[in-house]
């Protein structure tokens, strides 16, 4: 397989107090995050849509924010996943759709649907909610146009371009280690969540063609951090993408395995970084993309991989 790879590696959320005058410089305003994050990465999720709707213009200010090549993944709504549970959700989806997201444009890719630890696989549930998903903006634009009366005063259901929509869905329950769930991710053509954890069922299942991986800790989560080694074993995950073959499926706690095959034209690489912690260092954040990059160009010969841009100058 020939082409060109994509990595990015960026970090969940941008407003964590821990983080200032560590990662943040000191006396860096609060309102100015975001805009210094997102010149260290070039991805970050959006972790406000998941406790409730956003405004147009909050969207309109992160995309004005953020430098021209930078991305975000945007997490679904809870109220669909931990609350609807995924059941009569038509009305939820295009609310959210219609709160502002195409606002971002460009910028926008992909969704992230975040399931709760109680929420058990249920193949006719989730097919049903699977093919409510739009997959490019103006599918996104037109569900949006059946939100809720009560938004029509800040509704926004446009996109300037017709863009492709990409969706990953994060498991978190053993019920999911199932290969009816695997297929039904490839038929909708939904990515998988790589997800790291020590109290998540983990699953290395390439269905869509970008890989989407999300370490919460090696030791504890959400608090520890991973070694250089461990961050060189996860970037094999990438060869699996592009045969779409099932690689491991494993219980909480269990070994994790390196997955095998060609690598894709297109990967996304989150790394989600601790919350409690002083915040993701910007030198090993660089390192960690130059491991990365360098790895899969050597393994992968018919493939060139590279980063979506530069980093900020690193002060010493």
């Amino acid at each position: 397989m020939s082409g060109t790879g994509t990595v990015r590696i960026g970090i969940s959320g941008w407003t964590y107090a821990p983080w200032r005058g560590n990662f943040y410089p000191s006396g860096l305003l609060h309102a100015d995050e975001l805009s210094y994050a997102s010149r260290q990465v070039d991805t970050i999720e959006i972790n406000g849509t998941f406790y409730g709707l956003q405004r147009p213009d909050a969207f309109a200010r992160w995309y004005d924010e953020t430098p021209e090549g930078f991305v975000f993944a945007v997490k679904g709504p809870r109220f669909i996943t931990h609350i609807r549970r995924l059941r009569e959700v038509e009305t939820p989806l295009a609310n959210f759709f219609a709160s502002g997201v195409l606002r971002l444009e460009e910028k926008l890719d992909p969704v992230l649907w975040q399931f709760p630890a109680s929420f058990r696989f249920s193949a006719e549930r989730l097919d049903h909610f699977l093919a409510l998903l739009p997959h490019d903006t103006e599918a996104a634009a037109a569900l949006a146009e059946h939100r809720s009366d009560w938004l029509a005063e800040r509704a926004w259901a446009k996109t300037q371009h017709r863009r492709e929509l990409r969706h990953a869905i994060e498991i978190r329950h053993q019920s999911f280690l199932d290969p009816a769930f695997v297929a039904l991710l490839h038929r909708h053509r939904v990515a998988l969540v790589f997800a790291d954890s020590v109290a998540w069922p983990y699953a290395e299942d390439v269905t869509a063609d970008f890989v989407y991986l999300r370490l919460h800790g090696s030791e504890e989560l959400y608090a520890s951090g991973y070694s250089d080694e461990a961050l060189d074993q996860f970037c094999r995950a990438y060869q699996a993408v592009g045969r779409g073959t099932p690689t491991k499926r494993c219980a909480p706690g269990r070994s994790r395995c390196r997955p095998t095959g060609p690598s894709p034209a297109r990967c996304l690489c989150l790394f989600r970084q601790r919350r409690e912690g002083p915040g993701p260092g910007r030198r090993t954040i660089a390192a960690s993309e130059g491991n990365a990059i360098t790895r899969l160009n050597r393994e992968n010969p018919g493939t060139k991989f590279e980063s979506t841009r530069k980093f900020a100058p690193i002060s010493r």
